[in-house]
């Protein structure tokens, strides 16, 4: 399928803007290896410029063009972009699939909720003017209090290659909502749509820099940006790696940082399942967005009174996945972003039959695909606690199991992990489902499916898979900065200290 690529600059202060260095990064595609545009490289003085165009923005006439706008008037923009991604669904979908390699169906939904998100924000962001000067109840009927809520300031946005779009919007449109200006930086594995972003915000309107666009690495854009002392707030989803980095740069200048981090996270399948339905979860929750999601459900922990029957039914089931370019019809599997995720993956596959694990299927290259960075799925099984396909996150395709007898069992090996994003569990017992879903030491829970997310809902982890809550009215408050506001009301003197005497 024939897909122009746009070539864009850097987008800073509402305007197209070619790269101080005048440097550009090739874009790949994964699915044929071959080179189909090239994307701005950003250094550390267009942060500059950047973090200078953001900061006018916020301060612009005295904030009152937008951070000190009302929501109303910022959830226009946040519906007109909206309106823009929808019309411009199929073009977005087909260069998300073509930058990053996840299946096309996969590329529209995305789109779909791209869209979602920032008219979900724009209600928010409406609502917010509701929420200024609410009342404090205070124990002294001398003072009366309220609360404002103001945005933080300019903020550094910090995003993935999985969900290139998406995960991005999930920061912009927040962040937006509550008055801030942002400065995204999307990964250089995969950044076409976040710039078609910064073209549909030109399109509408989108007050110059308000939001703003740098593509490039991560070590010439992202850790300036990072560490720059004009930005307010930091946020970030990536590796466990960067994101301590980004919090080493930013506890020096006592800045606040919200982080999405790696995962490992466990799906318990109990004995009374339905085992067909049981199985599509399971792959759907390791093997949607080809394997490559933080908060896949990666190591299965399966009943051993269904455990033979299970994995003989999974392995079916994950060899008849159709594996292909991401733009053929039927495809639920497209290929990994990269030569070097490629790699990692195959490493973790033959790492885990060195260490004595059992590859019953995957983790070789599909006979019929001679190009692209294409991995069949893997299900490994016969695999120790202490093993590194257990402890350590793929993003790729590949599924460790275990077998458990006991639902503490099941509990102790879910928790056995120093991620903390997500866990889910399968049961028709629901009072057992509760029980598991308290004792996962995890920030998402799913009962009876993985991965469906909600724009409403809260997203985040604990333990090293980070801190700080995006989507639902979580992720707005990540933008919020909460000031009190007393007032003295009485006529009379405070009285504490003993006025000086009369002469």
């Amino acid at each position: 399928m024939a897909i122009t690529v746009p070539r864009r600059q850097l987008f800073i202060g509402g305007q197209w803007t070619e790269p101080v260095r005048r440097n550009s990064l090739p874009v790949v595609n994964p699915a044929t290896e071959d080179i189909i545009g090239y994307i701005p490289a950003a250094t550390s003085e267009d942060v500059e410029l950047a973090v200078e165009a953001a900061t006018k923005a916020f301060t612009r006439n005295n904030g009152k063009d937008w951070a000190k706008a009302t929501g109303a008037v910022r959830a226009k923009y946040l519906r007109a972009i909206a309106a823009k991604v929808i019309e411009r669904k199929s073009e977005l979908a087909n260069l998300e699939a073509i930058d990053c390699g996840k299946p096309l169906d996969e590329a529209a939904w995305d789109m779909d909720d791209v869209a979602g998100c920032f008219d979900y924000y724009a209600d928010l962001a409406e609502g917010l003017d509701a929420k200024q000067k609410a009342p404090l109840s205070l124990p002294m009927d001398t003072f009366k209090g309220y609360v404002l809520r103001e945005p933080i300031g300019v903020v550094g946005l910090i995003t993935p290659w999985n969900y290139p779009l998406l995960m991005a919007v999930w920061k912009v449109a927040p962040s937006l909502a509550a008055g801030c200006t942002a400065i995204l930086k999307p990964s250089e594995l995969a950044s076409l749509t976040c710039l078609e972003l910064a073209d549909i915000c030109r399109e509408v309107g989108l007050p110059p820099g308000v939001l703003n666009v740098l593509t490039g690495l991560g070590t010439e854009a992202g850790a300036p940006l990072a560490s720059h002392p004009h930005v307010d707030k930091i946020v970030f989803t990536g590796s466990t790696t960067t994101g301590s980095s980004i919090m080493t740069s930013a506890a020096k200048l006592v800045k606040p940082v919200s982080l999405e981090l790696g995962g490992k996270s466990p799906i318990v399948v109990f004995d009374d399942v339905d085992i067909d339905k049981a199985v599509e979860w399971t792959m759907f929750g390791c093997f949607w967005t080809n394997g490559q999601i933080c908060s896949a459900t990666s190591r299965l922990l399966v009943h051993e009174r269904i455990a033979d029957e299970f994995l003989d039914k999974l392995v079916k089931w994950t060899k008849n996945i159709k594996i292909s370019d991401p733009f053929e019809e039927g495809c639920r599997l497209g290929p990994v972003v990269s030569k070097g995720q490629y790699e990692r993956v195959l490493k973790f596959v033959s790492n885990a039959r060195n260490e004595g694990a059992t590859v019953l299927c995957g983790g070789v290259r599909p006979e019929h695909l001679k190009k692209g960075y294409f991995v069949e799925p893997a299900i490994i099984s016969n695999v120790t606690t202490s093993m590194e396909i257990w402890r350590e996150e793929v993003f790729g395709p590949a599924l460790c199991v275990k077998t458990f007898s006991t639902e503490d069992e099941a509990i102790q090996l879910a928790n056995d992990s120093q991620y903390g994003l997500a866990g889910a569990v399968l049961s028709n017992d629901l009072e057992r489902c509760d029980r598991v879903s308290k004792a996962f030491q995890a920030g998402i829970v799913w009962v009876n499916c993985s991965q469906p997310c909600f724009c409403q809902a809260p997203w985040g982890g604990t333990k090293r898979s980070g801190f700080g809550r995006e989507l639902g009215e979580w992720g707005l408050e990540n933008y919020l900065s909460v000031k009190q506001v007393t007032r003295y009301i009485s006529d009379e003197p405070w009285g504490w200290y003993k006025p000086p005497s009369k002469l």
